[in-house]
């Protein structure tokens, strides 16, 4: 992959910017940073490339507020995160430019919409009133009766009596995109270092001083996209940011004729179905993995494995002919609120953190351009799009 992959060394001392976390966040705001600000710019990665949630999650694009959440926090809940969907759909409009910007193809980029599919009359009247938030925020959310739902998608289960499509949802290749913006951001400059662990920050006058386990880099400003860790980041400058790491699983089944081609999610707990372009068909929807007692490593849960695979058949009956390939777990970023934190750090200055819960590759590539131009100075902290996430609210 494109990169140094050793530690051995800091190609330089010295660097416009420093970027932390070499997942889809990191690689785009690096390549936002080298194309449009002209700039010196280094990513740190501990190990390697999208090797953490952005290279381990289904690929889904993400526009309609999750079942999940709403069923367990409520309508109050909802209304609060409603803002976020302003940064998902902004997030998908981007990934609709990324194939031909960045000469990759390969990401498999579609959008052929999302169903949220009910069975029971208590689930159509929840997203009833789910998609009433949504569409105050400008979401095109349009409720779908039987007839229609199943004229729409011949696929689902013949009990489903309505659900919800939201026509810009979809997918792409998670295993790619990562590595896209790498090429990218390296082919304007910016220069990538794997396996090369940061380990602290200090300030030092108008710069900072990052510490990795292959020597010290003087920057300019930094960009913290560490995921999972960028709760550890921000500590080294003293803050305590409410930022979480969750173990969440996926399981893919052999590859099969083209049966479904939108995003199926179920009302009644957590599932989100699609098929990729090679006709596997990929089952997820945030069902917890568990913790190795030894390794700490995330592994896959039989206690999650045997509902998930309940709701995916009960939603679409033809999954109970498939065999399934493997399942796999990792480690997805989250918040409590399920709320973004994106901005300068307080009492930091010259610090930025790219953070977005749950759905970070839906909004990633967009959230990561807006922080990039924060950093650059070619957006103010002020910016509507942004302020109400700001990390100093949490101060």
């Amino acid at each position: 992959m494109a990169g140094d992959s050793s530690a051995d060394h800091v190609a330089r001392e010295r660097a416009d910017y420093v970027v932390i976390g070499g997942g889809l966040a990191g690689c785009a705001v690096a390549y936002h940073l080298a194309r449009d600000g002209g700039a010196d710019v280094l990513l740190l990665e501990r190990g390697e490339l999208n090797a953490a949630a952005s290279g381990n999650n289904s690929g889904s694009f993400h526009a309609q507020i999750p079942v999940e959440p709403f069923l367990n926090q409520g309508e109050g809940w909802a209304r609060r995160f409603a803002p976020t969907l302003h940064l998902m759909m902004a997030g998908i409009a981007r990934w609709m430019e990324l194939p031909a910007e960045l000469a990759a193809p390969e990401l498999e980029v579609t959008a052929k919409g999302g169903l949220m599919v009910a069975r029971r009359p208590a689930e159509l009247a929840m997203l009833r009133r789910k998609s009433a938030i949504e569409r105050q925020q400008g979401l095109e959310v349009r409720l779908l009766d039987r007839g229609e739902l199943l004229a729409l998608a011949p696929y689902l289960a013949p009990d489903s009596i309505g659900g919800t499509y939201c026509p810009i949802e979809g997918k792409a290749n998670p295993l790619m995109a990562a590595f896209a913006f790498a090429r990218a951001a390296q082919r304007h400059g910016a220069r990538i270092l794997g396996r090369t662990r940061t380990i602290g920050m200090t300030r030092d006058g108008d710069a900072w001083l990052v510490a990795t386990d292959a020597g010290v880099v003087r920057a300019r400003r930094v960009v913290n996209c560490a995921g999972a860790a960028a709760g550890e980041v921000a500590s080294w400058l003293g803050l305590d940011l409410a930022v979480e790491a969750h173990p969440i699983q996926v399981t893919v089944t052999e590859r099969v004729a083209p049966l479904v081609p939108h995003l199926v999610y179920s009302a009644a707990d957590r599932l989100s179905l699609k098929q990729t372009a090679q006709g596997s068909v990929i089952i997820g929807g945030g069902w917890p993995a568990r913790l190795h007692p030894v390794t700490g490593l995330p592994v896959v849960s039989e206690e999650s494995l045997i509902p998930n695979l309940r709701l995916a058949i009960a939603a679409v009956p033809a999954v109970a002919r498939m065999r399934v390939v493997r399942s796999w777990a990792a480690i997805v970023n989250g918040t409590q609120d399920w709320r973004p934190i994106l901005g300068e750090l307080p009492g930091a200055a010259g610090v930025f953190l790219c953070f977005f819960p749950w759905m970070g590759f839906t909004a990633g590539p967009h959230v990561a351009r807006v922080i990039a131009e924060l950093a650059l100075g070619r957006r103010r902290a002020d910016d509507p799009e942004i302020a109400g996430f700001a990390p100093g609210a949490l101060a």
